[in-house]
């Protein structure tokens, strides 16, 4: 649908330069309309720097979607290969998985061969947006990470700028300066982009390059519309190490760089935490928006206990739910092989529905226009014993059909006014639904 939207914008292409112009885009009035909000509050929660649209202009197969505090909470899934397993087949799987679910945006976090060729095939078949961690490839194209320059980085983040990536994740508010309070820390730092810095700043005696040419990476997103998403390299990796000093140095770095990507009209959303105990999420997401300027927030998890491994989609859509409730605009799935292994096919399925329920309940609390709709249909189906209809407004249709149709698989069934939980003596509803014909 972007073809002839993008076709003739050239110089600063953003969509905050756009809004900030006064000029609603195309990719403005889908939001407005996904969204149920008008065009010009679209506009102008964009040109604040509170919502954004991560829209590529070379990414035109894209249906645009916003990130921000007044929209409803999105869901980003995580996919991509790494040097010990999946190829380039079972990433497209897994990518036709987020889109079978209605995942929002999909990040390629690919670590092994074929990263560009997986990449493209990512871009051409996603109709959400896609985001990268570009420092991974420019990590493969080294021996050692010491090896990296600023313009192996700066290359690497232009090629896929080029290529459509709509949004990249950039570690640059994890300065020199910091290592020492990481040192203080029970796991020290457990982002994979934040310990690639930190070893090259170790190696080099030098400042983080990301940061100190922060402006040159600005210059690529204005040519592209590339949204940054200013990465968390000091997040939290267990509930010991969360909210300490070290997080909390490397936010105002990243709320100072907020406000130097704004001044170039350049898109951001801030990433978050990681490890939190539930009692300190609130404080992270209102600290978050305070320190950098209200630009939406995005968090991964958080996780809400350790003592969980094969369930951490779980533990981490608890504090999920908490986090989108106090502000957060976009959240990161975890699946259950969080900190064991690469995720499969049913891996990715499990942490889609889990942060889909986190975010819709959160969009319920937030009392987002529209979004208990389905509830409300799905409770009507419920009490006509409207079988099929409750299976079709599920969160995962197939899951719901296949545990009810264990036991009562036949065709009749469907319109039987029991389960076999209840059977046909005990069911609460239909019993309810006697005494008042007998009153």
């Amino acid at each position: 649908m972007r073809k002839d939207w993008v076709k003739s914008r050239t110089g600063n292409v953003t969509q905050m330069h756009h809004a900030r112009k006064g000029v609603i885009t195309g990719e403005m009035q889908h939001v407005a309309h996904l969204e149920h909000l008008e065009p010009e509050f679209v506009c102008s929660e964009i040109a604040e720097g509170r919502l954004i649209i991560p829209a590529n202009i070379h990414h035109t197969n894209l249906e645009p979607m916003g990130i921000g505090i007044a929209a409803r909470c999105k869901v980003n899934a995580n996919i991509g290969n790494s040097s010990l397993s999946s190829s380039e087949e079972e990433e497209l799987a897994k990518l036709n998985i987020c889109i079978k679910h209605g995942v929002d945006a999909v990040m390629d976090l690919s670590t092994g061969k074929n990263i560009h060729e997986i990449r493209e095939r990512i871009i051409r078949n996603s109709p959400m947006p896609v985001g990268t961690v570009p420092i991974y490839e420019a990590v493969e194209r080294v021996s050692e990470i010491h090896e990296l320059t600023i313009d192996d980085l700066l290359e690497v983040i232009e090629i896929q700028a080029r290529q459509g990536v709509d949004f990249m994740t950039i570690h640059c508010g994890l300065l020199q300066e910091f290592l020492p309070l990481a040192a203080k820390r029970m796991l020290g730092i457990v982002s994979r982009g934040g310990a690639i810095m930190a070893q090259w700043m170790a190696y080099h005696n030098q400042q983080n390059p990301l940061y100190t040419h922060f402006d040159r990476i600005l210059e690529i997103c204005k040519r592209y519309d590339v949204s940054l998403s200013l990465g968390d390299g000091l997040r939290p990796g267990c509930l010991a190490d969360a909210s300490d000093e070290a997080q909390f140095a490397e936010l105002s770095v990243l709320g100072e760089l907020t406000l130097k990507a704004w001044r170039e009209d350049v898109q951001v959303m801030i990433e978050g935490p990681g490890h939190v105990p539930l009692d300190q999420i609130e404080m992270n997401v209102k600290r978050e928006i305070e320190v950098c300027h209200g630009a939406p927030f995005y968090v991964l998890g958080p996780v809400v206990t350790d003592i969980a491994p094969g369930y951490d989609h779980i533990t981490s859509s608890i504090g999920a739910t908490v986090a989108a409730y106090a502000g957060a605009a976009m959240l990161c799935y975890v699946t259950p092989k969080e900190h064991l292994g690469l995720p499969n096919l049913e891996d990715v399925k499990q942490g889609i529905i889990a942060y889909k329920i986190a975010a819709h309940a959160a969009d319920i609390a937030r009392h987002r226009k529209g979004a208990r709709d389905r509830d409300d249909e799905i409770s009507r189906a419920r009490f006509a014993f409207d079988w099929n209809r409750q299976f079709d407004l599920s969160m995962d249709p197939e899951t719901a059909r296949k545990m009810h149709d264990e036991t009562l698989p036949q065709p009749s069934f469907k319109e039987a006014t029991f389960c076999s939980m209840c059977g046909p003596k005990f069911c609460s509803m239909k019993l309810y639904q006697e005494v008042p014909s007998k009153a």
